[in-house]
C-alpha cells in the first residue's frame, strides 16, 4: 500500500506517465515488482529484479538512485529484463532505492516512452517519494517491534510494578503509532494489542474518543502536555483540550484522577 501511494505521488509531482516498484523479498537479494501505475501491459507485474541486474538491480547494489536515457541501448546496465521493458515501450527510466537503516528495502521506478534525459527536478521528486516509503516502513518496523514486546506471555507470578510502567509506556506508544500505519491490517492488530495490555474489559459508560485516549495514555506514562504534543504531532493547546474533555467524561478533577478512573474502567493498563 505504501508503494502504491508513493507511485501516485511520484507521477503527480513529475508528470511521468509510468511508475512502478516493489519491495525486497524476505531473505532474497531481489525486488519483486508489485505495483504498476500508468502501464499499458502486465509485462512488469511480479518481475523479480536481482541485485546488480538491470537498472533497478544496480540501484539496489549501489543503494543510490540510477537513471538511463535509453534503457535498451544503455551500456551502463545489464540487460536481463529487456523483453518486459520493451513490451511496455519504456525508454527513459530512473530507479530510486528505498533505504531503511542502511538496508535497501525496495525500489521505485519512473519512466517515459521516449528517450530523453530525466532532469534533477524529476529525480528529486522520485527521491522524495522513496523517502515517504522509508518513513512508512520505519513506522511499521517500530509497530511490529512494539507488538512483539507487548504480546503477553504466560507468567507464574504477577508482574512487578516496574514492569507495569513499561506496559503503560508500550500502550501509549502503540496508540501513538496506530494513526500513522497505512496498512489497515497492521493498524487493527496494533489497536487490538492495546486492548490486550489493559487489565480488564472497558466497563459500561466508559467511552473516550480515540485522541482523548491517546493523550491520556501518555499522561498515564508520565508525559507532560508538551511531551504529549510532540509525541502525537499536536499543538499543546489541543492536547489540553483533549485532556479536559477526557477528565469531564471520567468525572475527574485532576490528571491523576483521570488516569485512575481510566484504569478502573479498563481503558488504560
Amino acid at each position: 500500500m505504501e508503494i502504491r501511494g508513493a507511485l501516485a505521488r511520484l507521477r503527480r509531482a513529475t508528470g511521468l506517465p509510468i511508475a512502478f516498484g516493489g519491495l525486497v523479498e524476505a531473505g532474497r537479494p531481489r525486488v519483486r515488482i508489485s505495483e504498476l501505475s500508468g502501464t499499458n501491459t502486465m509485462s512488469l507485474r511480479s518481475l523479480a529484479v536481482t541485485s546488480g541486474n538491470g537498472l533497478g538491480g544496480k540501484a539496489v547494489a549501489l543503494a543510490r538512485p540510477c537513471a538511463v536515457t535509453d534503457y535498451s541501448e544503455s551500456r551502463q546496465i545489464s540487460h536481463e529484463y529487456d523483453i518486459p521493458v520493451a513490451a511496455e515501450g519504456i525508454r527513459s527510466v530512473l530507479a530510486v532505492p528505498v533505504v531503511v537503516r542502511r538496508r535497501v528495502r525496495g525500489v521505485l521506478y519512473g519512466a517515459l516512452r521516449t528517450a530523453q534525459p530525466l532532469g534533477d527536478r524529476t529525480l528529486g521528486a522520485a527521491v522524495a517519494a522513496a523517502r515517504d516509503v522509508e518513513q512508512a516502513l520505519v513506522v511499521q518496523d517500530e509497530a511490529r517491534g512494539l507488538l512483539a514486546a507487548a504480546r503477553p506471555e504466560p507468567a507464574a507470578v504477577p508482574a512487578p510494578e516496574g514492569a507495569w510502567e513499561q506496559v503503560r509506556e508500550a500502550h501509549a506508544a502503540l496508540r501513538a503509532l496506530a494513526p500513522r500505519i497505512a496498512d489497515p491490517g497492521l493498524r487493527a492488530e496494533l489497536l487490538a494489542a492495546c486492548g490486550l495490555l489493559t487489565t480488564s474489559a472497558p466497563g459500561p459508560g466508559a467511552t473516550l474518543a480515540p485522541r482523548e485516549l491517546d493523550v491520556l495514555s501518555w499522561v498515564a506514562a508520565g508525559a507532560t502536555n508538551a511531551a504529549v504534543a510532540e509525541r502525537l504531532g499536536l499543538r499543546p493547546e489541543t492536547v489540553k483540550g483533549y485532556l479536559r474533555s477526557a477528565m469531564r467524561k471520567l468525572g475527574a478533577h485532576t490528571r491523576g484522577e483521570a488516569v485512575s478512573a481510566a484504569r478502573r474502567t479498563g481503558l488504560l493498563p
